[in-house]
């Protein structure tokens, strides 16, 4: 059947449902394409922080099903008012991303701030600078592995989000990724792949990929111009085709359109990237 079709018979709300299950993963790995766009909010930061319903209501209306929040100061927002409007636009909200120290310090906070919003997974979105030297990082990796077991037993799912010095950062000659992805568990901290900074950063996305197989949760996906500026989706050089041909060994589950500097009024932007993910086919 048809995605369209579908979603004139389900309505906003069974077509977020839908788009959310297992299935429709599974189907848009077999099918070569995305059954459900994300955004990841941090893109329209400065609209949300102003008016969040209003901009839900945007996002909504562009076809987005998914949203990740993250950024925009909605930590300390009405959760629950979050929640109703995202209810009302058939919105659903797969993972949203909560700092270190408020895991380190408002963990039970967080736990009910996600679970307020329905997000089934947590993600760290970011390591300051004082971080990312070898005992610093060393410390904080047994946290991160706290953190997932913690949430586990909460009944969340947790991953971590790269940016570019993850790879290029190497104390000891190890990059602070692959220190990562050795000392945490598998099965308690997953990667919220993004790509563009994967690739800024100089690393081949499918190696990366293969080497990460059945470990990746989502992907944050943005495009780089050819002077390695981020750009909308479809705008650059990333070829994202060849990329999600592996998704049958990646296991994502969730595909967020991202752009730390989309240029205001911002809803073009995140028009076109989201166009050009329903369009490709891989």
């Amino acid at each position: 059947m048809n995605l369209n079709r579908r979603s004139m018979m389900l309505g906003a709300g069974g077509l977020a449902a839908l788009a959310a299950s297992p299935f429709a993963a599974q189907a848009a790995r077999a099918s070569g394409r995305i059954a459900s766009v994300g955004l990841q909010l941090y893109t329209v930061r400065e609209l949300f922080a102003a008016d969040p319903v209003a901009t839900l209501e945007k996002v909504a209306k562009v076809g987005y099903r998914e949203v990740e929040f993250g950024g925009g100061g909605y930590d300390a927002m009405d959760h629950n008012l979050l929640r109703s409007t995202m209810d009302r636009l058939g919105l659903t909200c797969p993972s949203l991303h909560i700092g270190y120290d408020a895991l380190l310090d408002k963990f039970d906070a967080s736990v009910a701030m996600a679970k307020t919003l329905g997000a089934g997974t947590v993600v760290l979105p970011y390591m300051v600078d004082k971080y990312r030297n070898a005992e610093a990082w060393k410390a904080a990796l047994v946290n991160i592995n706290r953190f997932g077991a913690q949430l586990k037993a909460a009944g969340l799912g947790f991953a971590y989000h790269n940016h570019d010095f993850e790879f290029t950062t190497k104390p000891d000659g190890v990059s602070l990724f692959d220190q990562l992805v050795k000392a945490c568990d598998p099965d308690l901290v997953k990667i919220e792949l993004d790509l563009y900074w994967a690739i800024y950063a100089g690393q081949d996305p499918q190696a990366l990929i293969r080497s990460l197989a059945g470990r990746i949760y989502s992907y944050h996906v943005k495009d780089m111009r050819a002077d390695r500026s981020m750009t909308s989706v479809g705008s650059g050089t990333v070829d994202f085709a060849a990329i999600f041909k592996l998704n049958a060994i990646a296991g994502v589950q969730h595909f967020y359109v991202e752009n730390d500097q989309a240029p205001a009024p911002y809803i073009p932007d995140i028009t076109k990237s989201f166009q050009t993910l329903r369009a490709l086919r891989f």
